[in-house]
């Protein structure tokens, strides 16, 4: 707490625009082994950032003015198949949009699975989301954000990690010496991995995270679909019937085990559009934000309410 607290001091003084980054943890990384940063960036067609190689976490503060804050806060992870991750397009584009809204919004860029960096790379990414829930629920108070409206939101590969910290908050990967709560209060799933089962699963995602021959428990496990129980959190998803990258019928399967745990749950599906089309589908002018913003205020996750 104390280390967030101070990091806030420090760049309080010099934000322009309420951003800046943080190192995800204090001191040493854990489940990590000594290696060298290898992290690079890039931009590749239709002027999409992806980060590759990263095995030291951030994130990536992006507080709305304070006039149009309502307290509601969001940790994105953005996508890229537990490859790369697609920081721009589905991070700080993001990010922004929120911030008009009035909601804080936190970019999460997590680890990717690496057994040169990692003792367990199964685990690494769903730790850094862990830890993220618990540094913005430490910093709560410091951000204005209520800590009862923190919720967690990812795009396909990325949402797979969303929604795994959306299941698994019972099992801490991280130390939580003060028991704070690694729930999210509610999710954002856009054109999201949720299962790992071979017949809709992103077999690419699965193999990047628990390697080419995971076995049967460990591949339920992360998929969410199977993890639902009476306390998940709500959810909004978003998908593309026509996704060639991820299945569709991931979005559809989730949606349902959420409905048989009479669970709030949305869903908005495109006939077409396809995958990685972050927040604007170039198939129509129909843009999926303004739902999830409606979606948020019925269920009384932001406005005050």
């Amino acid at each position: 707490m104390k280390y967030a607290l101070l990091l806030i001091t420090q760049l309080s003084f010099t934000m322009l625009k309420a951003q800046y980054s943080m190192p995800l943890y204090k001191d040493s990384i854990p489940n990590s082994i000594p290696s060298k940063d290898e992290e690079s960036s890039e931009i590749i067609a239709n002027n999409i950032l992806i980060i590759h190689k990263i095995s030291r976490p951030t994130l990536t503060v992006y507080l709305p003015p304070k006039e149009k804050a309502n307290g509601t806060a969001v940790i994105i992870c953005p996508g890229g198949g537990y490859s790369i991750v697609a920081a721009g397009h589905e991070g700080t584009d993001v990010a922004k949009v929120l911030n008009d809204m009035g909601i804080a919004a936190f970019v999460l860029k997590y680890r990717i699975p690496d057994s040169l960096s990692m003792i367990n790379k199964t685990i690494g990414p769903l730790q850094d989301a862990q830890r993220a829930l618990q540094l913005v629920r430490q910093g709560a108070k410091e951000w204005n954000i209520d800590m009862h409206k923190i919720g967690i939101m990812g795009f396909s590969a990325g949402g797979h990690l969303a929604a795994s910290a959306s299941t698994h908050f019972t099992d801490p990967l991280i130390d939580n010496p003060q028991n704070i709560s690694l729930r999210p209060d509610f999710m954002i799933l856009v054109y999201p991995v949720i299962s790992f089962q071979d017949s809709i699963g992103h077999t690419g995602s699965r193999d990047n995270l628990l390697g080419k021959n995971a076995a049967k428990e460990q591949v339920d496990y992360y998929s969410s679909e199977l993890q639902v129980t009476d306390n998940t959190p709500p959810a909004f998803l978003v998908h593309a019937k026509d996704d060639d990258g991820v299945n569709y019928k991931n979005s559809i399967v989730m949606y349902d085990a959420l409905q048989q745990h009479h669970i709030a749950a949305g869903i908005f599906l495109y006939d077409k559009g396809g995958h990685g089309f972050g927040l604007h589908n170039p198939t129509t002018k129909e843009d999926w934000m303004p739902k999830v913003k409606q979606w948020l205020e019925e269920n009384k996750f932001m406005n005050g309410q």
